[in-house]
C-alpha cells in the first residue's frame, strides 16, 4: 500500500487499538529524548533523524539526542529500544528493514508486532529500476522483452540479501516473469559501482546513490517502484504507468516506541514530528536526499508496517529468500 504525503489519507487502513497497560507520562518529557538509529552515522536514516530531531526538540522543550546503534541489519538498535524503559524517552527512528527483518530473521529476540507501537511514518524514498547504458533498451517494455529473451546474460545488483533492493528485484522478477543472476553487495554504494562499471546489468536503487549518474547518462532509469513518480526524477514513469502494476518498493523511515508507552506521549511526539515535517527547511533537507515527508497517524502507521511485514514475508516465503 502506498504512502501519501503529509496530511493525506491512507485508504483502507483500520484503526488499531492496544489493550496493553501504559505508564502515566503526563509530564513527558522530563529529560532529553534519545532517537536510537540502528544504522551507522552519516547515512540517510541518520541524517533524517537528526534533521527531524532538531525540530522536535524545539517543540517538546527538551534536547533530542541521536544515538547510532548499528549492526545485524538494524536489529541491535531495535532490540535496545524494545528493552528500554517504556517512559517515552527512548525512541526508535528506523527504516524499512524494521518490517522486513521479522520474516527474514524468524528467531529475533524481539517482535516488532508485539514489542513496539508506531508513532508515524516520517518519510519515504521510492526505488527506481536502473540499467547499464550498454543494454539496448530505452523503456521498461523493451527491458522486459530483453530479460525474457536473454535471462542468463543479465546480472542484477542487490544492496544485500534481504534488503529492500533485493526484495524489489525479486518482486520485479515475479511480476514480469523474468529471471537474472542476482549478486548481493554490501550496501548501495558498491552495488551502484558494480552497475556503473558494467559488472552488473541492472539494479533497483534509491535516487541518492545514482541520481547524478543518471543525469550524466552513465546509468539509464526506466521505472519508479512507487504509486507516484519520484519528485527528484519526475521524468521517470512508474511501473504501473507502463502497464506493470503491483511493484511498489519504498524505503521508508518510521518512528516507534515500546508498546507500553502512554498514548498521550505517543500523541505529543507524533504532533511534534508532523510539525517538523511541515517546515520548509526540513522538507528541503529531505528533498535533497530524495526524501518525501509523510507524517501519517499512529494508527495508520501501525496498519502500514504490519502490512509491510505480511507482504514482504509472503514474497520471501514464496521465493525461498532466507539468510545465507
Amino acid at each position: 500500500m502506498e504512502l501519501r504525503a503529509s496530511g493525506g489519507r491512507m485508504a483502507g487502513y483500520v484503526l488499531l487499538l492496544t489493550t496493553m497497560p501504559a505508564f502515566a507520562q503526563a509530564d513527558w518529557p522530563v529529560r532529553p529524548v534519545t532517537f536510537v538509529v540502528p544504522f551507522a552515522a552519516g547515512g540517510g536514516t541518520d541524517l533524517f533523524a537528526r534533521v527531524i530531531g532538531a525540530q522536535v526538540a524545539k517543540s517538546i522543550g527538551q534536547p533530542v539526542l541521536v544515538e547510532n546503534r548499528p549492526g545485524a541489519s538494524g536489529n541491535i538498535g531495535n532490540e535496545v529500544v524494545a528493552r528500554s524503559s517504556p517512559d517515552g524517552h527512548t525512541v526508535l527512528y528506523t527504516a524499512s528493514s524494521f518490517a522486513t527483518a521479522t520474516p527474514f530473521y524468524p528467531k529475533l529476540s524481539f517482535d516488532p508486532r508485539r514489542d513496539f507501537q508506531a508513532v508515524t511514518i516520517a518519510a519515504r524514498i521510492p526505488h527506481v529500476l536502473v540499467v547499464h547504458p550498454s543494454l539496448p533498451v530505452k523503456s521498461l517494455r523493451e527491458f522486459v522483452a530483453l530479460a525474457r529473451k536473454r535471462p542468463d546474460a543479465l546480472v542484477s545488483a542487490s544492496t544485500g540479501m534481504g534488503s529492500m533492493s533485493h526484495l524489489a528485484l525479486k518482486l520485479f522478477q515475479v511480476r514480469s516473469g523474468t529471471r537474472s543472476t542476482v549478486v548481493h553487495y554490501r550496501g548501495a554504494a558498491p552495488a551502484s559501482t558494480a552497475l556503473l562499471s558494467g559488472e552488473a546489468s541492472f539494479s533497483i536503487l534509491v535516487p541518492p546513490v545514482m541520481l547524478a549518474q543518471v543525469k550524466a547518462g552513465r546509468i539509464r532509469a526506466l521505472a519508479t517502484a512507487s504509486a507516484t513518480r519520484a519528485a527528484v526524477m519526475p521524468e521517470v514513469p512508474t511501473f504501473a504507468e507502463q502497464g506493470m502494476g503491483g511493484i511498489e518498493a519504498n524505503q521508508w523511515h518510521g518512528v516507534f516506541v515500546p508498546t507500553k508507552v502512554a498514548a498521550s506521549t505517543v500523541d505529543r511526539l507524533h504532533r511534534a514530528i508532523v510539525a517538523a515535517l511541515a517546515l520548509p527547511e526540513v522538507r528541503g533537507r529531505l528533498a535533497a536526499e530524495a526524501g518525501e515527508p509523510v507524517g501519517i497517524t499512529p494508527a495508520q502507521a501501525a496498519a502500514f508496517y504490519l502490512e509491510e511485514i505480511t507482504r514482504w514475508g509472503e514474497l520471501m516465503q514464496k521465493s525461498g529468500i532466507r539468510p545465507e
